[in-house]
């Protein structure tokens, strides 16, 4: 289990001024992985399509097969979203960029 000092507060855009404390490892490289391939401006991406996208770049030791990313996506999402360093454009399925 990681220590304190091994984790970050992030927050969710949809509970402003909630914040959760999270391994800082899975964060940014989950955090990382997800910028590297979302496309900048409209229309973006599906959240299947960047998870297909970013799982070849995801260190296997931390997420081995895969394994939990799509918890670890949803959360980068929304504290990126949170942030405003990523934008959601209103769509079904929904899509994702960056601004």
């Amino acid at each position: 289990m990681a220590s304190k000092t091994d984790r970050i507060e992030i927050e969710n855009v949809a509970s402003p001024g909630h914040v959760h404390r999270v391994d800082k490892a899975k964060y940014e490289a989950m955090r990382d992985a997800l910028l590297s391939v979302l496309p900048t401006g409209k229309p973006g991406i599906t959240v299947a399509e960047a998870k297909m996208k970013l799982l070849p770049a995801l260190p296997q030791d931390l997420f081995p097969g895969g394994e939990k990313a799509g918890w670890w996506l949803k959360a980068a999402q929304l504290d990126l979203e949170a942030k405003g360093m990523i934008r959601r454009e209103q769509s079904k399925p929904l899509r994702l960029y960056k601004p």
